[in-house]
């Protein structure tokens, strides 16, 4: 696919991909600790270093034993920034709800940017689950579901998308980045490009708009380092 569209899908995967709420596991092979707290005044979340290893084990190619010091800061960052959305989350009248079927579907989705199931059991082993199957880990894709759920409520369900929009998208990035990247294929017309020309600019928008309740949060927020990664 174009260059953009494959820059635009990484940033906004590796953002949803951290998007979890947070979670305790009662049996983990790693050493705990507290790494940070954040705050918003009312509530407090408590950021664990199993909760880094998690979400590290999730994303394929990741060394987990040991894991860096610059893998282990950048989790904490992303998972900073998920407490922030999870402490707005739980503002909402009542509870998001996630069924088997949408966990089971997840799963399947994370197993499919693996190797192999194996490879990608090795890794739940390697920080404390068991396996697909464990209450632990579908509790912690069940949260995640729950957040980006949220985040369709929050921020997808407000975005409109203009035709001038969508045609100055498609002159002035899609076609140039097509032809560059496809000289020997023939350019697909407006029509047959809007909708994925839709969906693009969906997606910038609302990385835009989590970006600005991001900073705001953090503006507001109490947020303590108590260890360092």
């Amino acid at each position: 696919m174009l260059k953009l569209v494959r820059s635009i899908a990484y940033t906004l995967f590796a953002a949803a991909f951290l998007f979890a709420a947070s979670f305790s596991a009662p049996a983990q092979q790693v050493v705990d600790k507290t790494v940070a707290t954040v705050s918003d005044g009312v509530s407090t979340e408590l950021i664990t270093y199993s909760d880094l290893m998690w979400q590290l084990a999730l994303v394929p190619g990741i060394p987990l034993s040991p894991a860096s010091s610059e893998d282990l800061n950048r989790a904490l960052q992303l998972v900073i920034r998920q407490r922030l959305i999870a402490l707005e989350a739980e503002r909402l009248p009542r509870g998001i709800e996630t069924t088997d079927e949408e966990i089971k579907n997840e799963i399947e989705i994370i197993l499919r940017s693996f190797p192999s199931s194996a490879d990608f059991i090795e890794r739940l082993n390697t920080v404390g689950f068991k396996s697909i199957d464990d209450p632990n880990f579908r509790d912690l894709i069940a949260q995640r579901i729950a957040i980006e759920k949220y985040v369709d409520f929050r921020f997808r369900s407000f975005v409109v998308i203009t035709p001038e929009q969508e045609q100055r998208y498609y002159r002035e990035v899609y076609t140039p980045e097509f032809r560059q990247m496809n000289p020997d294929r023939i350019l697909p017309s407006f029509e047959e490009a809007r909708e994925e020309i839709n969906a693009i600019l969906t997606r910038e928008q609302v990385a835009e708009d989590i970006e600005r309740f991001i900073d705001n949060a953090e503006s507001r927020a109490e947020i303590v380092i108590l260890n360092q990664v």
